[in-house]
């Protein structure tokens, strides 16, 4: 059966609908796809100074952003890609740009871009963390607010009449030590650190010229750069009762290896009303120790032929008479501190020179007044008194580490042979 045609009245409604242009009423979300993008070019050429981002309360937007339903509310809010919490905090900002923003040619740059919270507020907060670590509460500093605190930088003492000189300790360095002694503190140091550093620089000039006086009295000690000299201020306090952090004087020590090593060395310390110079071995490893114990058990006569010479008597023995007994008397009362108190392994007791034997020390030495450091005779009387240690501190080294340990076993024998009875040539040698 032929179907017959259908007649125009009979065609649905709403195909007939679309090819009419839209009414004036009718919403965005109602309009075709490409109305709804001439629309929207439109308007935005038209008011170019309009915000892109933002609707306002204008009566042709309002007609244009009439919501059909929550739904389709809900998806321009999505669309948009902001929060509702920002549009209230970056609405004054954004108006303000709207000006001077180019118009938009297309759909996909009308689209909005994500911002985040702007970075002045997240300096701002951490400033203000930061100051209130600065200034916690309940600390009081009796300054009312806008008061302005100048501290001076500090500056060292000035030279006075006297000016610094290579070839003797200036006043103002004790003076100094002086200071330290009563504020030994890290804080107090660094406050007077001008006058730390003048201090220091005029004890190692000054040791740099006592240098020169000892390597001509002593040719065994070579010419070492001062930071193999001096000693450092700073304080070893890890298994000590005592926590000051600073040492109260200046000190150095001239050895063949410095002030480090296994020779004898000669030392010198700068302190006010403390000063001191000696020389010899502190506390030397037991090897070094039995040595000097083998030396004094098998040929006693050496060490004291040393400790009776003339120069170390007068000068650190408080001038006792020639006697051996005497001088070595005071020699043991200067090295007795660590002194043992019973007798050393293998030795016997009752043995004739056990004071010797009990010794952990050899080591001599003299308190100076201020006076023979200070003054311009200083540098000459402390090479003295180094020049009179210089026997001592030979048979020290040539017992603990000798040149040449075959030679001198030969040479001590001889000499053992020559000795027998003859008192005059051991006072010879002594004076070598």
């Amino acid at each position: 059966m032929a179907r017959r045609p259908l007649a125009k009245s009979d065609v649905p409604a709403s195909r007939s609908s679309s090819k009419r242009p839209p009414s004036p009423t009718t919403t965005p979300r109602q309009q075709p796809k490409r109305t709804r993008q001439a629309t929207s070019l439109t308007t935005a050429k038209v008011s170019a100074s309009k915000s892109k981002y933002f609707e306002e309360d204008s009566d042709d937007e309002q007609e244009l952003s009439e919501p059909t339903s929550n739904a389709e509310s809900a998806t321009e809010q999505e669309e948009s890609g902001y929060e509702d919490e920002d549009r209230g905090a970056a609405s004054s900002e954004l108006s303000s740009e709207a000006a001077s923003e180019p118009d938009v040619s297309s759909e996909g740059e009308a689209k909005p871009r994500k911002r985040g919270r702007p970075k002045a507020d997240v300096k701002a907060v951490g400033k203000q963390s930061k100051n209130e670590e600065l200034w916690r509460h309940g600390v009081k500093t009796g300054l009312g607010p806008g008061t302005q605190v100048i501290i001076k930088k500090p500056k060292a003492r000035e030279a006075g009449r006297q000016p610094y000189s290579n070839d003797s300790i200036h006043p103002n360095t004790i003076l100094f030590l002086k200071d330290l002694a009563a504020n030994n503190d890290r804080e107090w140091l660094k406050m007077h650190d001008p006058d730390y550093r003048a201090s220091q620089n005029d004890f190692n000039s000054f040791i740099e010229s006592l240098t020169q006086k000892v390597i001509s009295v002593d040719e065994t000690i070579p010419e070492l750069p001062i930071k193999d000299i001096v000693f450092r201020i700073y304080r070893d306090v890890r298994f000590s009762k005592d926590q000051t952090p600073y040492k109260k004087y200046f000190s150095a020590a001239w050895s063949r290896t410095g002030r480090k090593g296994p020779y004898a060395a000669y030392y010198v310390q700068v302190q006010p009303q403390g000063s001191f110079v000696g020389g010899g071995l502190w506390m030397p490893e037991s090897r070094a120790l039995a040595l000097l114990r083998r030396d004094i058990d098998r040929k006693p006569h050496k060490i004291k032929r040393v400790l009776t010479d003339t120069g170390l008597r007068k000068e650190f023995f408080g001038g006792v008479v020639d006697d051996e007994k005497k001088a070595v008397r005071a020699f043991v009362s200067q090295s007795s501190e660590n002194a043992l108190k019973r007798k050393p392994k293998d030795y016997d007791a009752d043995h004739e020179d056990i004071e010797l034997l009990r010794l952990r020390n050899f080591t001599i030495g003299r308190k100076l007044k201020d006076e023979e450091v200070i003054g311009p005779n200083g540098l000459e009387h402390l090479t003295k008194l180094i020049q009179t240690m210089v026997p001592f501190i030979s048979y020290l080294n040539s017992v603990v580490m000798p040149d040449n340990p075959e030679e001198s076993s030969d040479e001590e024998d001889s000499m053992d042979e020559n000795d027998e009875g003859n008192d005059t040539g051991m006072d010879d040698a002594s004076q070598v």
